[in-house]
């Protein structure tokens, strides 16, 4: 589990295809490896990864086909920069809100708008995930954890401060470029244990069902056993 709130800018070193349709990845983050050890986790612009090795700064990561397809993981070159979480530690600061590493989707940066204190970015929006995403709620991107300033049927609007725009990737995002997106996992929740009561979910009714898992798909943890 994490909370969206980015320690460190990393920096990719190395992509290495392996077996099948799968990579490990290597990445640069010294902050983010100072305590790291076999089979801890990292947000990797968002997408949970363990780590299957760590030395002098550098931390290594299988990738799985499915994370690639489903993530803009599969875009990454040496050289890219990425946003670079560990895990949260119970009892420490909830900074942002409750992020998995489960990435929901892909969007693309629309429109940037600067402004004197802030830049305001639009993002499209996959139609099957709009549900979960409100003004003034809180979504996911790049693994940087953001408030939703307006929102349309396949769009969304973020405002980003100095700060965000510095120390994150988010502050180079061109036009047209990927970015990984996972909505508020509460909203998610909601709808299943209430699909039976809210007409027009498409989920199934009757007594007892709760409803099937949201459309969309999921990429988060590469462990020995798929993806969590």
């Amino acid at each position: 589990m994490f909370t969206g709130i980015v320690e460190e800018l990393g920096e990719v070193v190395r992509v290495t295809e392996t077996a099948g349709d799968s990579a490990l990845v290597a990445v640069r983050g010294p902050l983010v490896t100072s305590d790291a050890r076999h089979g801890d986790s990292i947000a990797v612009n968002g997408v949970c990864l363990t780590v299957v090795d760590v030395s002098d700064g550098i931390f290594t990561a299988d990738v799985m086909g499915e994370t690639l397809r489903r993530s803009a993981l599969g875009a990454l070159r040496p050289g890219d920069p990425v946003n670079l979480e560990r895990a949260a530690a119970l009892g420490s600061r909830l900074g942002g809100h409750l992020v998995q590493g489960h990435v929901d989707g892909v969007g693309e940066v629309l429109s940037r708008e600067p402004a004197p204190q802030w830049e305001t970015v639009r993002f499209a929006l996959p139609p099957a995930l709009a549900r979960y995403v409100v003004e003034k709620g809180s979504i996911t991107v790049d693994g940087v954890s953001l408030t939703v300033a307006d929102a349309g049927p396949d769009w969304f609007a973020v405002g980003l401060i100095p700060t965000t725009l510095k120390l994150t990737t988010l502050g180079a995002r061109g036009v047209g470029e990927p970015v990984n997106l996972e909505v508020d996992v509460l909203a998610k929740y909601v709808e299943r244990l209430l699909g039976d009561r809210l007409p027009g979910t498409g989920l199934p009714t009757g007594p007892g069902t709760a409803g099937t898992a949201p459309a969309g798909g999921t990429a988060g943890a590469t462990t020995a056993g798929g993806v969590a």
